[in-house]
C-alpha cells in the first residue's frame, strides 16, 4: 500500500495567544526537508512538555477530512490548504479507520511508525476562532497521529508514503483513540486490557491506558 503526499508542512514557533507561543501554524515545504529523531529540519514545538520528542516526531492528517470539516463549519480561509490542523504531512486515501498503531510506512527515504492517535487541545479552537474544533475532532475521530523515526531520511511532496509492516492490524487508531480518549473504555474494559498487549504503543497513552484501568 503506498500514498502519495500531497504535502510536508514545518513551521517555527511564534506568538500565537498573548505571550504564549505556538507552532501549529505550519506552510509548504519547497523541496526535500530532513526527517530526524525529533522530527523534520525546519519544524518546531513551543511546548516540549506536551508537543514533540521522539513519539511525536512527525505529525500525519488526512487531508481527506478537509472536505467534512467545510461541511461541518463552513468555508474557512484555513481549510483553503493543508496545514490547518498543524500537520506535517497531509495525504488522501489513508485514515484513522485504516491506519494502525505500530504501522512502519517508508516516508521518502525515512522510516517512521504510528505511535499514537493526536488528542487535540484549546489551540485548534483558538486557531480556527471556534469553540467547537476539538470537541469535533474527538466526536468524530477525525484526530490524525503521530509517528516515532526508525530511520532518519528525507521527504518531499510527491513522495510516496508506502507501508512496510503492520504488526498489529486490530488496533486501528480509531478504536485506540476511542478506547483511550473518546470514552469506549466505559463498555470495552477487555479491549483497553488486551491493548496492554501492544508494545509499541507511546508512553504518555500506555500512562493514559493505566490510569483508565485503576
Amino acid at each position: 500500500m503506498a500514498t502519495l503526499i500531497l504535502s510536508i508542512q514545518v513551521g517555527r514557533a511564534r506568538a500565537f495567544r498573548g505571550e504564549e507561543q505556538s507552532a501549529i501554524g505550519k506552510s509548504a515545504a519547497m523541496g526535500p526537508v530532513r526527517v530526524t529523531r525529533l522530527g523534520l529540519a525546519g519544524d518546531e514545538q513551543a511546548d516540549l512538555t506536551v508537543h514533540g520528542g521522539p513519539d511525536k516526531a512527525v505529525h500525519h492528517y488526512p487531508h481527506d477530512h478537509y472536505a467534512w470539516w467545510r461541511g461541518t463549519i463552513g468555508a474557512h480561509p484555513l481549510l483553503d490548504a493543508p496545514g490547518a490542523f498543524g500537520e506535517n504531512i497531509a495525504t488522501e486515501g489513508l485514515d484513522e479507520q485504516t491506519v494502525c498503531i505500530g504501522d512502519r510506512f517508508r516516508l521518502g527515504s525515512a522510516l517512521v511508525e504510528v505511535s499514537q492517535g493526536r488528542q487535540p487541545c484549546w489551540k485548534l479552537d483558538h486557531r480556527f476562532e471556534r469553540r467547537d474544533v476539538t470537541s469535533g475532532v474527538v466526536v468524530s475521530r477525525r484526530t490524525g497521529w503521530y509517528y516515532r523515526v526508525l530511520e532518519e531520511g528525507a521527504v518531499a511532496a510527491g513522495d510516496d508514503l508506502a507501508l512496510v509492516e503492520r504488526p498489529w492490524p486490530q488496533w486501528s487508531v480509531a478504536r485506540t483513540f476511542g478506547l483511550l480518549i473518546a470514552g469506549d473504555h466505559k463498555r470495552d474494559r477487555a479491549g483497553l486490557e488486551a491493548l496492554g498487549e501492544v508494545a509499541v504503543l507511546a508512553d504518555p497513552w500506555r500512562r493514559r491506558r493505566a490510569a483508565l484501568l485503576a
